[in-house]
C-alpha cells in the first residue's frame, strides 16, 4: 500500500534527526513495537496517533503521508535566497570541537541558567541537541519550561554558531555564537539570542565541555537555575560569570 510506504519513508527521515528511535518513542510516550510497525510500513496510525506524531515532529499531517519524491521536489523548489541560506548552514568547515557534552549557561547577576548540549559529528555535518529547564530557585521541583533544541553547528571566522529550533512547547528559534576563550583550559564564550516569555533576549553564554558520558535523565537533573555560590558549579564558569 503506497501510503504505508510513504509513512515509513517519511518517519525514517524524521527520526534520523533525533538521537535514536527509542528517544523518539519516549518523547511520544509510545510503545516501541507499535512505532516500529509504522517505520516498517506494516500499519497506519489512527487519527489521534497521527496528530500526536505530527505535533512531536512539528509537521502537517500531509507531510507525514506525502510521497518522498514530492518532499524532495518541495526542497528543490526553494527560492534562490532560501537555497543560499540553507547551503551556508550545512556546508563546511565544521566547528573545531569534539563530539560530546557542553554546558550552555546564559549569565544572570547572581544566577546561571544551566543547560546541557549534546554535540554529534556526522562526517562534515555537526548537529546538536540542547536540553533546558526552568524553575525558580534551586529546589522548586520540576521543570516549568522544558526545551529540546535541535540544530546545526557551523564555524565562520573563528566563531562557532549553534542555530536551533525548540521542538517542545512554542518551537522558538535560538542562536548561540561563541569562540574559544584565551585560557589554558578549553572554554567557549559568547552571546546567545533566545526568545523568552518576556520577549527576545541577548544573553552572555559560557560553554564548558563535560568529561564523560551523560544520559538524558542526568541532563534533565543537571539543567536548571544554579547559584554562582553553588559548590557543584564549575569554578572556571563561576569565575567567568562574575567577571562578566
Amino acid at each position: 500500500m503506497p501510503i504505508r510506504r510513504n509513512l515509513a519513508t517519511n518517519l525514517k527521515r524524521l527520526v534520523s534527526g533525533h538521537a535514536s528511535v527509542s528517544a523518539v518513542c519516549r518523547g511520544l510516550n509510545m510503545n516501541r513495537s507499535q512505532f516500529e510497525r509504522y517505520l516498517q510500513g506494516k500499519s497506519l496510525p489512527n487519527r489521534a496517533t497521527a496528530r500526536l506524531i505530527c505535533d512531536y515532529f512539528r509537521i502537517d499531517e500531509d507531510e507525514l503521508y506525502r510521497a518522498p519524491e514530492a518532499e524532495a521536489q518541495r526542497f528543490v523548489s526553494l527560492s534562490p535566497i532560501h537555497e543560499t541560506l540553507y547551503a551556508n548552514m550545512v556546508r563546511g568547515p565544521c566547528p573545531a570541537i569534539a563530539g560530546g557534552t557542553y554546558f550552555a549557561v546564559p549569565g544572570r547577576p547572581d544566577l546561571l541558567m544551566r543547560s546541557v548540549t549534546f554535540v554529534r559529528r556526522q562526517a562534515e555535518l555537526v548537529t546538536f541537541r540542547r536540553v533546558t529547564r526552568w524553575a525558580e530557585g534551586n529546589r522548586q521541583g520540576g521543570a516549568r519550561a522544558p526545551g529540546w533544541h535541535y540544530g546545526v553547528a557551523i564555524s565562520r571566522l573563528n566563531w562557532i554558531y549553534f542555530a536551533a529550533i525548540n521542538r517542545r512547547q512554542t518551537g522558538e528559534p535560538s542562536i548561540v555564537a561563541v569562540q574559544w576563550a584565551p585560557f589554558s583550559e578549553p572554554v567557549l564564550v559568547g552571546q546567545a539570542f533566545v526568545l523568552t516569555g518576556a520577549g527576545p533576549a541577548c544573553l552572555p553564554v559560557i560553554m564548558r565541555q563535560q568529561v564523560g558520558r551523560i544520559s538524558l535523565r542526568q541532563a534533565m537533573r543537571m539543567s536548571g537555575v544554579v547559584s554562582l555560590d553553588d559548590p557543584r558549579l564549575d569554578p572556571l564558569v563561576a569565575s567567568l560569570a562574575r567577571e562578566g
